[in-house]
């Protein structure tokens, strides 16, 4: 069967292209292909799709192509064995459905009051007239919000290590140490504590032991009336009427602590950025929030719908992940009129989907008013992925995200330190602010009231 057209170049070549510049190697890919190409990975086809109508098919198409867990195989370093990721068929089924009451309904709202707490008590520690870096502010919220929503943890001893050890385990990958040893041909092995991947065992496995004890105890200890996602897993039974092993238990928590933490904390600061580079966009914004007056409440806030459309920009030009997790062809296929034979893999490139010049004309530009103008399939804006493999938490990802945002502006003054464009950074799936946002704090703001009525598109 024949492929769809692709480089010829050595794998290990593109890789290291990819590594220097990922949105100049993609934009070039595309230029070059369009927007199906395959990628030669040893002797497995990887075709990469971006066209809205390929990945529909792709998502569409569940009993020719199979989103395996052995797929995302690379990722149980730290999510286990026995994460969302890893699992298949109905045991992945039925352990999101067991996940998913934690990111809706009437606990949300609590949630709310509590991201809005725990960002202004934040933000109010930066010293005035200094320059901080957005990102590992914003990423100490997040954090603290993941620890209490998915383990009911309150502060204390046992907070402050997990805190400690998921912000190590987030930010050594990022270091130039690591990015440098790992290039290096032993760079990836288990050499023991010294080497990267030996640090990194060693941190998983603190976490683990952590981890493993807290389920232990909160099973012993369990009380019904706490609300967290390791509650909701102690009780909880599977797909056969069985309680869950510990370890389940502990694998499962691990997905929503690190999407929670990390990928939302990329998102926030990515918007502080657009927000504060483009004036107009902040000062509709801040007339939108005025309009609420000074206590805001959660709930209404995350309808504001020029607020989402920021949000959604934000998301577009940068999504928190630039592909879908990979699918498996298991029976011959169609995709995009070629036909697919069993073992090639599907990847969905959501960078270059959310660049297409028909869905979103002048796609480089930040350009919220795209999203109050028309609403978007999910195969054509899709930054938390698609399919059964999204983020379970989407959704509860998008409610932190405003509420943050939402706070941060309507309190606290705040300008970038530098007027230069920030450079996007990838790694672990995830596109990083480069400098991560350096941004100065002028005090609190005062609230304008509500001199103006706010009219959506208005600028």
């Amino acid at each position: 069967m024949k492929l769809p057209p692709g480089p010829k170049t050595p794998s290990w070549l593109l890789n290291l292209q990819f590594e220097a510049n990922p949105f100049g190697y993609m934009d070039n890919i595309y230029r070059r292909y369009g927007d199906i190409v395959t990628i030669m990975s040893d002797s497995t086809p990887v075709v990469y799709v971006s066209s809205s109508l390929g990945i529909k098919q792709i998502f569409s198409n569940t009993k020719e192509i199979a989103a395996r867990g052995a797929l995302n195989q690379d990722f149980a370093l730290m999510t286990g064995q026995q994460g969302i990721l890893q699992l298949d068929g109905l045991r992945h089924k039925h352990r999101r459905k067991l996940l998913m009451p934690a990111f809706h309904g009437a606990r949300m709202q609590a949630y709310g009051r509590r991201i809005c707490e725990l960002t202004d008590k934040i933000m109010n520690q930066q010293a005035i007239a200094k320059s901080f870096v957005a990102y590992r502010t914003i990423e100490d919220i997040t954090l603290r919000v993941a620890i209490e929503v998915v383990l009911g943890l309150e502060e204390g001893e046992l907070y402050n290590k997990i805190k400690l050890l998921l912000v190590s385990i987030v930010r050594y990958p990022q270091s130039p140490l690591y990015e440098f040893l790992t290039k290096l041909p032993w760079g990836r092995r288990n050499l023991g504590r010294w080497s990267p991947r030996g640090y990194m065992l060693h941190l998983r496995q603190e976490l683990f032991d952590l981890l493993d004890a807290e389920v232990k105890k909160r099973r012993q200890q369990a009380d019904p009336s706490r609300t967290s996602i390791l509650s909701d897993l102690i009780f909880a039974r599977d797909e056969t009427g069985a309680v869950m092993s510990d370890e389940e238990v502990r694998d499962l928590l691990l997905s929503p602590v690190f999407a929670a933490q990390d990928a939302s904390a990329t998102a926030i600061a990515w918007s502080l950025y657009w927000i504060h580079r483009l004036p107009e966009v902040r000062e509709q914004l801040l007339r939108e929030l005025d309009s609420l007056g000074e206590s805001k409440d959660p709930m209404s806030i995350i309808e504001l719908p020029y607020l989402n459309a920021v949000c959604n920009e934000a998301l577009r030009i940068y999504p928190t992940q630039l592909f879908t997790f990979p699918r498996l062809v298991e029976s011959p296929v169609e995709v995009m009129g070629y036909e697919l034979s069993p073992g090639t893999v599907l990847i969905g490139n959501i960078y270059l989907t959310h660049q297409q010049e028909n869905l979103y004309p002048e796609p480089k530009q930040f350009r919220p008013e795209r999203f109050l103008k028309q609403q978007f399939s999910p195969y054509e804006f899709l930054p938390f992925g698609g399919g059964s493999r999204v983020c379970i938490g989407a959704t509860f990802a998008l409610f932190e995200m405003k509420l943050v945002l939402a706070t941060i502006l309507s309190r606290y003054q705040l300008t970038l330190v530098s007027k230069r464009p920030e450079r996007p950074k990838y790694g672990n799936l995830i596109c990083y602010p480069a400098s991560g946002v350096k941004m100065v704090m002028h005090g609190r703001r005062q609230h304008q009231g509500q001199s103006q009525p706010f009219v959506v598109g208005s600028v």
